[in-house]
């Protein structure tokens, strides 16, 4: 069947891509894997306020996984999740397997928040659609544990680089702030 000079099963697939790359206009309308593999759609975390990082286990920030702990135990009860995604792209401090990440983050700081594949955070063909999203607010990360805070709403609110350590006062603030909105 054609319809407009292309076969209806042409345009299907033509649609089907043009749908495939429109815009995302919220997190929560991704999907990505856990580190363990797993499929996960996160609009699991719809009416929380996400704190989303972009982590490495070789890296001198590498301790903030202590303080990103610490802040997910005390404020998930009251709505916030704390999500790590993995990237090995600068520096190449992160070159473990899944696997090793999570033996890696469960040995040494106890992590028990999200943590997801691996991926990359730099705008470019491979750049994770997770992080294409966060990027489109014009902050993109410059090294590793850069944080993003999306509201309830799903949308970018606030972003701090990677020397603004998990119990900083400003991202505290970012945090409480989405929470009471």
């Amino acid at each position: 069947m054609e319809i407009g000079g292309l076969s209806f099963l042409g345009g299907a697939m033509v649609l089907a891509a043009v749908a495939a790359t429109a815009p995302v206009d919220s997190f929560f309308a991704l999907k990505t894997n856990s580190l363990a593999g797993k499929p996960v759609d996160l609009s699991q975390y719809r009416g929380k306020v996400v704190l989303a990082v972009n982590v490495a286990s070789k890296c001198g920030y590498t301790p903030q996984y202590k303080g990103l702990e610490a802040l997910y135990t005390e404020l998930a009860p009251k709505g916030v999740v704390v999500l790590g995604f993995p990237s090995n792209e600068f520096g190449a401090q992160e070159p473990g397997t899944a696997e090793e990440i999570a033996t890696f983050c469960q040995k040494n700081y106890g992590v028990t928040f999200p943590m997801f594949a691996k991926g990359n955070v730099k705008p470019g063909p491979d750049q994770s659609p997770i992080y294409a999203f966060l990027t489109a607010s014009g902050d993109v990360p410059s090294w590793n544990f850069c944080k993003y805070v999306v509201g309830k709403d799903g949308k970018v609110k606030a972003f701090f680089p990677s020397k603004v350590t998990p119990d900083a006062g400003e991202l505290r603030q970012a945090l409480l702030a989405e929470l009471g909105r």
